[in-house]
């Protein structure tokens, strides 16, 4: 029943991330989600993706307000063989996933703003808990069974699982991009990371179907069940006790029929060790050849094993209790990026980022915490890894722009802390992504795109858990963008990722070898209004 006490901590891996690394969110604009491509962008969005590019756009002052409405699905298939299901799933929902882009381009220099949630910005939901405790609780039924000897059987369970988590890192991004020459310019800015995550959940209302009938798991171990096993062992206790006079007279060698042919106990008193004992479970042939030396033994420890089982039951009561968390999590990171832009040749443009890696620690606001793992107060470190980005983007046509881009995070270099299951995760290797995308001018006011992204998130197996996993995908984007005045700018798109399966196998000590799978896939829409001011 211990794991029963830590079920929330694990919301603290909860993240919402549609593209990008294991904590990052890569999908930050409306032209990322229809092309996927973006890291040599000579428009707005490049402020997030390659600030350094902007030296590529007209005097004049930009701006781009960009929404997003983000759906994931996680399910997980469980194969323990008591749980009531084998299929749990969990929601994921960022109806609304704003981003601003903001640039003042003059000559030489521009100074640029952006802001949108850098990690996670929605919410997940477990409404029928997850294999992890659902797998503790049911394996608790046939772990009763002995309570048959109390005549009390245990043959069913009910549990109310319920959890929630609502987390974002908003990103607030300042910088500055200097023109050196007509091939290169130059980027320096820095992002703050203001953190906040919140959970709250319950797992109440535990129940054992005790002779057909529901019974509150915590009261029925703690109140009726605990009291019998004592009761039981006062007995045994009181049986050692009373064979001590037949060993003092010097009986102790003798059997009970023996004894009672003697005359040193009755039948009724023969009949009534024999039935503790039977009640210890000593099969009756072995009580015919027990000795009352061996009969005091078998009672006293009898009587130390039922007082343990008693302390056991009373501890398994507590841990069955209702257990309710609501917690709040808050920190702040900073985030220095660089970049560099590349223009070797007409139609070529190369764009280059580095983003620091971001320390940050969360620090708790808890305002019920039922399972003693959320001290008010306490820290926990959330440090964001490093990223190296590249890309290219290359006029194939006059109306034609090819662009391929590829990431790379630098996992390896972040604690991951530890998984569920108490295992400390690592990577197998830093994570990365590859992507190509493609837009085609159709009309002069209307262009349309499309594009692929791969992404390897580098996990090792040991990482996963039922309830924080991480899957390799394939992306699909694709949209339009559309100019019906000259200075004003809609872009428009979709995109839909398919992850491939995940599987880790457990060996439970009592119940064999089983597996589990993980599995998720996402959809998402994005609009993105954009003005300029000024200029040509």
């Amino acid at each position: 029943m211990k794991k029963l006490i830590v079920f929330t901590s694990i919301v603290l891996c909860f993240k919402l991330a549609f593209a990008g690394g294991i904590l990052t969110n890569g999908n930050q604009s409306a032209q990322y989600i229809r092309m996927l491509s973006r890291n040599a962008s000579t428009s707005i969005d490049a402020v997030y993706y390659n600030p350094a590019g902007l030296m590529k756009m007209d005097n004049g002052f930009y701006i781009s307000l960009q929404s997003q409405s983000l759906f994931q699905t996680k399910t997980v298939e469980s194969g323990f063989p008591l749980l009531h299901t084998s299929t749990f799933e969990g929601t994921l929902t960022a109806p609304v996933f704003p981003s601003a882009f903001a640039v003042y381009k003059k000559d030489k220099f521009a100074f640029s703003l952006g802001f949108g949630p850098n990690s996670g910005g929605g919410s997940v939901e477990f409404d029928k808990g997850i294999p992890y405790f659902e797998k503790d609780i049911s394996s608790l039924v046939p772990k009763l069974a002995g309570l048959n000897k109390l005549g009390r059987n245990v043959t069913d369970y009910k549990v109310d699982i319920y959890f929630k988590g609502e987390s974002v890192y908003w990103g607030f991004q300042g910088g500055v991009s200097y023109k050196v020459n007509d091939v290169f310019s130059v980027y320096g800015g820095l992002r703050y990371v203001p953190a906040t995550t919140k959970y709250n959940g319950y797992l109440k209302n535990i129940q054992l179907n005790v002779n057909g009938t529901f019974k509150n798991a915590s009261s029925f171990l703690g109140n009726e069940v605990a009291p019998l096993m004592t009761g039981a062992a006062n007995n045994a206790t009181g049986a050692a006790a009373g064979v001590q006079p037949l060993i003092t007279a010097g009986a102790g060698s003798f059997n009970l029929a023996q004894v009672q042919g003697a005359g040193y106990i009755n039948f009724a008193t023969r009949t009534s060790l024999e039935q503790g004992l039977l009640g210890l479970g000593v099969s009756q042939a072995q009580i015919n050849q027990m000795s009352i030396a061996q009969v005091q033994a078998t009672f006293t420890a009898g009587a130390a094993s039922l007082n343990g089982q008693a302390a056991t039951m009373v501890g398994t009561a507590a841990a069955l209790q209702d257990k309710l968390v609501d917690v709040e999590q808050t920190g702040t990171g900073y985030t220095p990026i660089l970049g560099v832009n590349i223009s070797p040749v007409p139609g070529l443009n190369i764009g280059v980022k580095y983003e620091f890696k971001t320390k940050l620690d969360l620090t708790n606001a808890t305002v019920i915490d039922g399972t003693g793992k959320f001290p008010d107060k306490k820290v926990t470190g959330s440090d964001l890894p490093a990223i190296f980005s590249i890309g290219a983007d290359y006029k194939m046509t006059t109306k034609f722009d090819l662009s391929m881009s590829f990431n790379s995070y630098h996992d390896k270099a972040v604690n991951w802390g530890n998984n569920i299951y108490g295992e400390h995760r690592t990577m197998a290797t830093n994570g990365w992504e590859v992507a190509i995308g493609g837009q085609y001018q159709l009309l002069k006011k209307f262009a349309v795109s499309a594009g692929y992204l791969h992404t390897e998130v580098g996990v090792s197996k040991q990482f996963q858990s039922d309830f924080s996993y991480y899957n390799s995908g394939e992306s699909f984007g694709g949209g339009f963008e559309w100019k019906p005045l000259p200075r004003f700018t809609l872009d428009a798109g979709m995109i839909y990722t398919a992850y491939k399966d995940e599987q880790k196998a457990f060996t439970d000590p009592t119940f064999g070898a089983y597996s589990e799978t993980y599995k998720k896939h996402n959809l998402g829409f994005a609009l993105s209004l954009g003005y300029r001011f000024g200029g040509i």
